[in-house]
């Protein structure tokens, strides 16, 4: 199948998403066009677009798996919990860096990055208020934060990365971790102080404030779930004891359950992960379908030839397709999904290994994932009151942070191999 098919069924799709029109429909539709015009046929498009979804079904199995700890953390308290604690252990001074730490930790122990900003925001509206702070660089700590998370964590995009490279979970989960600490640090103390510059003066103005604090569970408790998680997936690297997350994942929401006491909003936490996590699977059976026409095409090779056939040129296939795709998809979930079902036998082939080519290509959709044909452009907006325009203004600094990621990432790459 010739390149142009694939690249056409992308566009249809990316059209068809900023367009409104349904991402899931849309991924469809463009993988059938793409297939169709590349010459596979019907046949063969149906039969390449299965076997895309083939490839990624026990991902999305382990995926609704984690759905049990992400509604825990959600409607226990938990997350709000651990956010408040880091908050005001910091304080005012530190306000930056609280803000991103809190959503750097929500989003590392599995809780989806729009969820852990739509949480932390409500402490970020009291304190822009309080200190006449601007809401552009509170929201900037928010997401730069959750972006650094969102690589080291047991979310959909690093599951379906270390799925498709068939490598283990808490290994590609623990490759990130040195570029995450770099790319909070510098968020915090050089991004944000630029963009502060812009914005000086510009204090938030929220048309409604609600302080009310419900009760909330300890840190301790709060945290104890994704402690176990963390602990029984490094068992594997450690001890050479396999747990997979399809396991390792529900009972530490069992454990965030039982340390919590909220017994009671069990059945509540569960069907409100599955409903998210719902989302996110029936997104992905058509990120597989589109993969799967990807795969069968020419596209990597075109990739490849554009890039050179030196060893750096190679290693950059990895993050440049999450690059690509997530900024096709605006989503780093359907990023890393399609980059890694399309492109992992490429990579692989060129020397890479599968841990650091599932890390790879999880850093790198984290650079174009906040476009505005996304959900999580709006989510995050809507979080403190944005307008379109406004969040608009975000999207160089956001950009920055996760092109930061990638660099840092490579880099760590080199140095360690």
């Amino acid at each position: 199948m010739s390149a142009i098919g694939a690249v056409i069924g992308l566009i249809v799709a990316i059209v068809l998403i900023i367009r409104k029109f349904s991402p899931v429909y849309s991924l469809l539709l463009g993988a059938i066009l793409g297939g169709l015009i590349g010459g596979m046929g019907l046949s063969g498009t149906v039969a390449n677009m299965i076997s895309g979804v083939k490839d990624i079904t026990p991902a999305i199995v382990r995926i609704i798996a984690a759905g049990v700890l992400s509604g825990v953390l959600i409607k226990t308290g938990a997350a709000a919990s651990i956010s408040h604690t880091i908050v005001n252990r910091l304080g005012s001074r530190h306000i930056f860096l609280a803000l991103a730490l809190s959503t750097m930790l929500l989003t590392a122990v599995g809780v989806f990055i729009d969820v852990a900003v739509i949480t932390v925001a409500p402490i970020a509206i009291i304190i822009a208020e309080r200190m006449g702070v601007s809401k552009f660089p509170m929201l900037l700590a928010m997401i730069g934060g959750g972006k650094c998370g969102n690589i080291i964590s047991p979310n959909p995009n690093t599951i379906i990365a270390a799925e498709n490279f068939d490598a283990p979970l808490s290994s590609v989960m623990a490759a990130n971790i040195i570029p995450a600490v770099v790319g909070l640090i510098v968020t915090v103390y050089l991004i944000i102080p630029l963009m502060s510059k812009r914005y000086n003066g510009t204090a938030a103005n929220f048309s409604q404030l609600d302080t009310a604090e419900s009760s909330l569970p300890s840190f301790w408790a709060s945290i104890a779930g994704p402690l176990v998680v963390i602990a029984l997936l490094a068992l594997r690297p450690l001890v050479g004891v396999a747990v997979d997350p399809l396991i390792a994942l529900p009972v530490g929401g069992v454990v965030g359950i039982c340390a919590t006491g909220q017994w009671s909003r069990a059945t509540q936490s569960i069907s409100y992960g599955l409903e998210k996590m719902s989302v996110v699977a029936v997104l992905l059976v058509s990120t597989g379908a589109i993969a799967g026409i990807i795969k069968a095409s020419t596209l990597t090779d075109v990739l490849i030839s554009a890039l050179g056939h030196g060893e750096f040129a190679q290693l950059l296939l990895a993050p440049l397709s999450g690059v690509i795709m997530s900024a096709a998809t605006a989503s780093t979930t359907a990023g890393a999904t399609i980059a890694s079902a399309s492109f992992a036998p490429t990579i692989l082939a060129s020397g890479v290994s599968a841990v650091w080519g599932a890390a790879l290509v999880n850093v790198g959709a984290t650079v174009l994932d906040h476009l505005p044909h996304g959900s999580f452009f709006h989510a995050t907006g809507g979080a403190v009151e944005m307008n379109i325009k406004e969040r608009l203004s975000l999207i160089p600094y956001e950009s920055a942070v996760g092109l930061l990621l990638t660099a840092c990432s490579v880099v760590t790459y080199f140095i360690l191999s």
